[in-house]
């Protein structure tokens, strides 16, 4: 599946903006442009917009890493927000920290135009199979 085909199974991260660059299951990278619907006062991109990146684009990493058949929820999300995005793009990388029978667990880290930390999140995603 093709980074486009993946995306599309996700309409909300579509719709808020989320591009996924590249997805291996040992790296999925993605960006979402900044833009002023995406931000708060001053210009600076929505937390929850960040949230958004980090969260799409760790859900695909997650994805990446089941087991055939199985799918995926995420059942906890820790964010730490470190710096604000003003123009150009937020920019995320996610890479799997554990990938077990009931759980995958990864490490999305997001960094602006410039390579400077934003936000570092760790999600929890329970393997669901049926």
């Amino acid at each position: 599946m093709d980074t486009d085909e993946l995306l599309a199974t996700m309409p909300f991260a579509v719709a808020t903006g989320v591009r996924l660059d590249r997805a291996r299951p040992d790296e999925v990278t993605g960006h979402l442009p900044w833009a002023p619907e995406r931000c708060t006062a001053g210009g600076v991109l929505h937390g929850g917009a960040l949230m958004t990146l980090a969260d799409s684009v760790g859900a695909v990493c997650a994805f990446l890493n089941l087991p055939a058949g199985a799918s995926t929820a995420t059942v906890s999300s820790s964010t730490s927000l470190m710096r604000a995005v003003r123009s150009g793009s937020a920019r995320a990388v996610a890479r799997p920290l554990h990938a077990g029978r009931s759980f995958v667990v990864v490490s999305v880290d997001l960094s602006d135009d410039d390579g400077r930390r934003v936000a570092q999140v760790t999600q929890t995603q329970a393997v669901l199979t049926a």
